[in-house]
Parts: structure tokens; C-alpha cells; sequence
């Protein structure tokens, strides 16, 4: 028995056996030994740099907007680490010898070399009644064009289905799509009209008069016109309202486009000057004078921000321009063929199409500084013989360039100007019905209001800095506290810089009641002073200096009335009281 109990103190846990494996992949141990878990999934709570609130004095907000940056910055840094997306330039054409051009290469080579998807781009459409001009989607998967005669069509370019033609049978000068494709707007020969995907005519909207071109602002649901007119006026699609309209007070404008950064409109007018306008503001943000002659297109560079502006001008010269300063063109050049139509890429190529040739620039070369006239390194060209050239239109997320012209459109391929990585959540070329719907809700409910269009977009929702100087000082007799230097009285202003010169200040109890009097009357005639300029200025011209005797009598009857009004007041008070009904009831 006690060796049993001896043997039952003795039991132990039972060993976890090692388990083995007794057939090894070599492949598989040599991916786990060089391979980490990504950053995004290893640091759930990265500590991010987060602005300091600390000049807030309400806590509940300053802890709110802490919080607030705290979640973007992290969302920020977070989307960084899982960026699998390629961002460097790709599928740009680069010579291999010091003799090799890039424009000598033709269109034929471009469409050999490309792949079997990317030559489909390159296509002639030839069509009756043109010149035609074009409008991509922000997808870049449907298509509109409109003829000057009046032939409009919308189609999927990739797929060839055909939307909806139609022959309206007067002049159409530009056209655009509005939200999606399912709805697009023609400035037709007097007003602007609103077709559905079918082309069912939905809207007429008589507001917009002669209507030259259009423009919509995708954030803001507005349908933005100018016209022969000579006003810009926004349309609010959503909700049918004519927003605002300005008069430019230049005349009739024929070339408009829009800074997708910030939502500015840019014009071209025929004075050669070049104006910039907001919703908000009944004048120009920025008025420019580009050209000696006037203005015959204008572009924005999407790739830097809205930060280049490219203009060209009746006189055959195209100039880029730097939005931050306007200090002067950046670049200019002749263009050959005099008038030229002007549009960037995604990826900064500005497309010229003037006489009958497209010729094409890449950044960064257009952009740097050059103080003579030369013409910047050209990257593609491509002749075409059917003038003249209305439109030239890059498609998005494509390495595409289409042209309008008299016969038609005509589709390039040039390499590397598309952006080849889009979001979905923006522009999503393989969205389907239902995706398009949801998207649709989506940005009605996410539409920006139309007085938030700045010049500068970063200026919206940021907070005054901290004032630099502040400090702590009693007045009105109340607790000591900081206050900043802007918001304290200026004697105390002066104190703090040490200015103040208290030698004659004196008690305010000791003035007297007449000279607080004398100098509220001062106060009163400063107060005045500058009002009336033009009456003081007419009746010092009328002022004589000599005596009149007419006025002298004037003035002495005045103050013999005056004298017998008084003696008759006089009178009436010190004379017998005349008896009252009343006065039986005074006591006696």
C-alpha cells in the first residue's frame, strides 16, 4: 500500500508530444523565412502627426478636431502602406540614340507595337456635317459628339453600341455629359437643352441664351454656359434652380474650361484677356491680359492641381502660365496654322492642334521658365488632312487624343499620357447599372454647396493660426486672463510696446460736465466729417466774400421774429392762469 501511495505521489502531467513533420517543402520554407507581415497589418494604431488645438478654449471642440485629424492622419498613413498601385511613369516612348526622335514615329508603328486592348483607340470616324466637337465621361467609356449642322450622337466607344442620334436640324456649337452618361447637355443654336440616354428631350433651359460653351462641375451638380452674350450662368441640375449669372461685361466668349482642383471657371474673351470666376463672386477672381488678339482656347493642367494654365490666341501663339502668381507666361511659342485648340492630360501632355497637325508636348519640359519664343521639345505629331480643327479631347485613363474636325473625329494613340490606375469610387470604367446607381446617391448626398468654390479649396474648413502675441492684462475690471494683442484696447496696446505716454493722463472724474459735453461734440462733427463733400463743395462756390446787403436784411427780419415769438411766450406763461374745470376739487 505505501508503495502504491509512494508511486501515486510520484505522477506527473502527462508530456505534450512534438509534433513532426516528416516531409519538408523547400519552396515553402524559403518563402517564409524572406517574407514579413505588411505594415498595414502589423501597426493596427500607428501614432500619426496630429495638429495641436491648443489656442481652442472650448474643450469639447478642441478635443472633437483632435480627434478628427487623429482619424484622417491614420486613415492617411494607412492607405499609404497599402498602396499597391504602380505610380511611375510607364508606356512613355524614349529614344535609344541621340538620333532618334520620338514624333518621327507614326501611328501605324504606335499601333503594331501596342497591345491588341490598346489598338483599339485608334479609329476614323468620318461623318457628314461636321466640324464635330467631343466629350468624354469621367469614366472615359462613353462617348458624345455634336456636329455644327446639328447631328448629335452618344455611344460606348469600347463596344460600339449606339446610345442615341440625333439631327436637330439647327447649329449646335459644344456638348457635354452631366452626372453619368444616362444625361447630356447641348448648346444648341438659342437655348441649351437636356437629352436622356435615350434622346428624349427632357429640359429646355431658356435662361441660357446663345450658348457657345459648356462646362459641368461634377461635385457641385452645376451646368455652367457662356454665350454671345456675354453672361456665365450656373444651373443647378438637382434641383432645376438657376443658380447664379454674371456678366462679364467682355463681350461674347468662345473659349471655356474649368480647373477640376478647385472648380473655377477660366474664359477666354475676344480683348485677348483671360478672366477667372466663382459662383460667389459677381467679378473676376483673377483678370489677365494673355494675348494681343482675341483668345481662342484655354486648358487647365489636372496632373499639378490646377497649378499650369495653357491659353492660345487669334495671333498663332500659345503660352503656359503659372496659377500662383501670374507673373508673366512661363512658355510661349508659335503654333503653325494660326488658331489652335489647347487640352491637357492626366499626366501633363498638352495636346495643340492647329492647321492640320496634332502635335503633342510632355511635362515637365513646357513647364520650365524659357525667356525666348523657341518651341519645346515636340513628342508626338500627326497630321490631318481635314480642317479645320475644332476639339481635341484626351480620354480618360486611356492613351488616347480625339480630334474634331470638318469630316469628322479622328483617334490617336500616344503613349503615356493616360493615368493607368483609377479609383473606383470616383470613375469606375466597369461599373455596372447597379454601381452606377449607388454612385449616383451618392453624390447627390455628397454635393458640395456652390459658395465653397475658392481659388484656393484648402482655405475651406481650416482654422485661424494662434495669434503669435498674446498677453495676460485686467481692464473693465474684470480677472486677470490672456487675451491677444489684437483684442486689447489700444492704450493697453501701447503699454505693451512700451509707447504709451502717461505723463497727461489725468482723473476722469476731475473733467466737468462741459468739456465731457464739448468733446461728445466733438466726437459728432469728426463723426460727420466727409459726409456731403459734393453740397459742401456747391455752397462754397455759391459763398461770396463781400457783404449782401440783401442777406444782412434777411438776417435781421429772421431775428426780429425770432425776438417777438419769445415776448409772446413770455406773455402767455406769466399772465392769469385761465380758470380749469378741475379746480373744484383742490382742497382749500
Amino acid at each position: 500500500m505505501d508503495s502504491l501511495i509512494a508511486k501515486a505521489d510520484a505522477l506527473q502531467p502527462h508530456p505534450k508530444r512534438r509534433k513532426t513533420s516528416h516531409s519538408h517543402d523547400n519552396t515553402q520554407d524559403s518563402l517564409k523565412k524572406h517574407t514579413s507581415v505588411p505594415k498595414s497589418l502589423r501597426d493596427k494604431n500607428p501614432q500619426p502627426n496630429v495638429l495641436p488645438y491648443k489656442h481652442i478654449a472650448n474643450k469639447k471642440l478642441r478635443t472633437e478636431l483632435t480627434r478628427n485629424a487623429a482619424h484622417s492622419a491614420r486613415a492617411k498613413a494607412l492607405l499609404d502602406d497599402a498602396e499597391m498601385l504602380l505610380t511611375e511613369d510607364a508606356g512613355v516612348m524614349q529614344p535609344e540614340g541621340e538620333l532618334e526622335r520620338t514624333w518621327r514615329v507614326s501611328q501605324s508603328e504606335i499601333e503594331v507595337d501596342a497591345g491588341q486592348d490598346a489598338a483599339r483607340g485608334r479609329r476614323e470616324w468620318k461623318l457628314d456635317g461636321g466640324p464635330y466637337r467631343s466629350r468624354y465621361t469621367r469614366n472615359g467609356r462613353h462617348l458624345a459628339l455634336a456636329g455644327n449642322s446639328g447631328h448629335v450622337a452618344t455611344f460606348d466607344w469600347l463596344t460600339g453600341t449606339l446610345h442615341a442620334e440625333l439631327q436637330l436640324q439647327e447649329t449646335c456649337r459644344d456638348v457635354t455629359f452631366l452626372h453619368d452618361d444616362s444625361h447630356f447637355a447641348v448648346a444648341q443654336k438659342k437655348y441649351v437643352f437636356i437629352y436622356d440616354r435615350d434622346g428624349v428631350e427632357l429640359h429646355c433651359l431658356k435662361a441660357h441664351i446663345e450658348p457657345t460653351r459648356l462646362e459641368f462641375l461634377p461635385y457641385h451638380w452645376l451646368l455652367a454656359s457662356i454665350g454671345n452674350a456675354g453672361y456665365l450662368k450656373y444651373q443647378d441640375t438637382s434641383t432645376g434652380q438657376l443658380l447664379v449669372e454674371h456678366r462679364t461685361k467682355f463681350g461674347s466668349c468662345s473659349a471655356m474650361a474649368q480647373n477640376l482642383h478647385n472648380a473655377v471657371i477660366h474664359l477666354g474673351h475676344q480683348n485677348g484677356c483671360v478672366t477667372l470666376w466663382t459662383p460667389n463672386l459677381p467679378h473676376p477672381a483673377v483678370q489677365l491680359l494673355a494675348h494681343l488678339g482675341p483668345v481662342s482656347s484655354v486648358a487647365v493642367d489636372p496632373s499639378t492641381g490646377g497649378r499650369y494654365m495653357a491659353t492660345a490666341g487669334r495671333d498663332g501663339v500659345v503660352k503656359v502660365w503659372d496659377c500662383r502668381n501670374w507673373k508673366g507666361a512661363v512658355r510661349e511659342w508659335s503654333a503653325r496654322g494660326g488658331t489652335a485648340e489647347l487640352e491637357w492630360s492626366a499626366r501633363g501632355a498638352l495636346a495643340v492642334a492647329s492647321g492640320g497637325t496634332a502635335n503633342v508636348y510632355t511635362a515637365p519640359t513646357i513647364q520650365q521658365p524659357m525667356l525666348n519664343s523657341a518651341q519645346p521639345p515636340l513628342y508626338l505629331t500627326h497630321p490631318i488632312p481635314h480642317r479645320p480643327l475644332v476639339s481635341v479631347r484626351f480620354a480618360p485613363f486611356r492613351d488616347i487624343l480625339t480630334i474634331g474636325h470638318g469630316a469628322g473625329l479622328s483617334s490617336i494613340l500616344v503613349p503615356g499620357v493616360g493615368e493607368p490606375n483609377f479609383d473606383s469610387t470616383e470613375a469606375d470604367p466597369f461599373e455596372n447599372p447597379k454601381a452606377r446607381r449607388e454612385k449616383e446617391v451618392k453624390a447627390l448626398l455628397d454635393k458640395i454647396q456652390p459658395d465653397m468654390i475658392t481659388l484656393d479649396p484648402e482655405f475651406v474648413g481650416s482654422l485661424a493660426p494662434p495669434s503669435k502675441l498674446s498677453t495676460k492684462t485686467t481692464f473693465d475690471g474684470k480677472p486677470a486672463g490672456e487675451v491677444t494683442f489684437a483684442r486689447l484696447p489700444r492704450l493697453e496696446r501701447l503699454r505693451v510696446q512700451g509707447r504709451a505716454d502717461e505723463t497727461d493722463v489725468g482723473d476722469p472724474d476731475d473733467t466737468s460736465p462741459h468739456e465731457r459735453k464739448r468733446t461728445q461734440e466733438e466726437k459728432e462733427r469728426k463723426k460727420m466729417r466727409g459726409k456731403g463733400k459734393s453740397v459742401k463743395r456747391f455752397l462754397r462756390k455759391q459763398r461770396k466774400n463781400v457783404i449782401d446787403p440783401t442777406a444782412v436784411a434777411i438776417r435781421a427780419k429772421l431775428e426780429r421774429q425770432r425776438e417777438e415769438r419769445r415776448a409772446l411766450a413770455k406773455v402767455t406763461t406769466d399772465g392769469p392762469r385761465k380758470p380749469s374745470a378741475l379746480d373744484r376739487f383742490a382742497s382749500k
